[in-house]
């Protein structure tokens, strides 16, 4: 599996650098995990939209979903076809408004994933968990059938047991690393160090650290990621049209 980082802040593009986006392929299949803002545009620096086999979405938070209005206007606006006339979005039914939103005439349609069973989605098999976030939303572990090779994208949440379990064994993590170590409160998304911690309790192989607070300093999110792992495994910063070979 090869993955590509089209972007990788939290809330809102920052710097020429937009929010969650990832290009996953495998075997000649295109899979776009979420599509934030600025996704398209650096999309289209590594491969035709119109190649996309299809696109995968964690849930319908605007910093995940806000480039999916123009890829569907690409896709109507442009009329040369590959492997597909319409480009197939897969979301969630818990909200159904935003779900049917994800129709577009003579450019996408939406496609309901089951988070109950194992979905086959091109090359891959796909199970999900809901994470603990204020709307619904799906972490992903991708199997790669040909290889066996793993990818766990935890999408937006706080820590729980359950991610943990989830994320086991995982070659890749890319998991929603928004805060220091030392925030306070009740938050929703993951501290570098239960980032750090949970992927090292998982056995992960390698860990990407994504959802990023734009301002932040990235050495710092980046040390105490490490530190909480206890220096047993590969942690790394994203940065756009960063290429991850699974």
């Amino acid at each position: 599996m090869k993955l590509t980082v089209l972007g990788y802040y939290g809330g809102y593009p920052y710097q020429n650098t937009g929010t969650s986006g990832y290009l996953l392929q495998a075997n000649g299949f295109n899979l776009l995990l979420d599509c934030g803002s600025g996704v398209l545009m650096e999309l289209e620096d590594v491969l035709d939209p119109l190649r996309l086999d299809a696109v995968l979405l964690s849930h319908y938070h605007a910093d995940h979903v806000a480039d999916v209005g123009v890829l569907q206007y690409y896709w109507q606006l442009h009329s040369e076809r590959y492997q597909h006339e319409i480009l197939p979005i897969y979301g969630h039914v818990f909200d159904q408004a935003a779900f049917d939103g994800l129709d577009w005439p003579a450019a996408t349609e939406k496609r309901a994933y089951d988070p109950e069973i194992v979905n086959q989605i091109g090359p891959f098999e796909i199970k999900f968990l809901r994470t603990e976030h204020p709307v619904p939303a799906f972490a992903m572990r991708i199997k790669e059938r040909d290889t066996g090779k793993v990818l766990v994208y935890t999408a937006d949440s706080k820590v729980f047991p359950a991610l943990t379990k989830f994320a086991h064994d995982a070659d890749q993590l890319i998991a929603d690393t928004n805060f220091f170590a030392n925030q306070p409160g009740e938050i929703w998304h993951m501290t570098t160090t239960q980032v750090g911690e949970m992927a090292l309790k998982a056995h992960v192989h390698s860990l990407l650290i994504s959802h990023l607070p734009q301002t932040a300093d990235r050495n710092r999110l980046l040390k105490e990621t490490t530190v909480a792992s206890h220096n047993q495994l590969p942690v790394q910063l994203p940065h756009a049209g960063m290429v991850i070979n699974i």
